[in-house]
């Protein structure tokens, strides 16, 4: 078992104004998933991309949109996602305060898998 504070894991940038970090991967021992946290500073957003694996979101707080091929669809506080494999998508900051959610995906031959191109 690990336990500790997300604050504690180094974060990274994915694109200007929103940073990653992953809390539960495989250099924690998880033989399946992957937890990472966001956090989007306002009028910032997650690249607008799709992959070949879904994965689930859980708003922890602020306010936003996921951005999708039909339309945007307002996020806040509790607010659950399930991004289905292949579907376009981004995670826009529409509030004053920082957006932050968690964001789980699997692992792919027991690694991380790697990111296609924004577009």
């Amino acid at each position: 078992m690990k336990v500790q504070n997300y604050r504690q894991v180094v974060c990274k940038e994915e694109a200007p104004g929103a940073t990653m970090r992953i809390v539960a991967g495989p250099e924690d021992g998880a033989p399946n998933f992957v937890m990472r946290v966001f956090e989007v500073q306002p009028q910032s957003s997650t690249p607008y991309h799709s992959h070949n694996w879904e994965h689930e979101v859980f708003v922890l707080s602020g306010s936003g949109v996921v951005r999708h091929a039909q339309a945007e669809t307002q996020l806040s506080e509790g607010d659950v996602v399930l991004v289905a494999l292949n579907e376009q998508h981004s995670f826009i900051n529409t509030g004053e305060g920082i957006f932050r959610f968690i964001c789980v995906i699997p692992l792919v031959d027991g690694k991380l898998p790697s990111m296609p191109p924004a577009g």
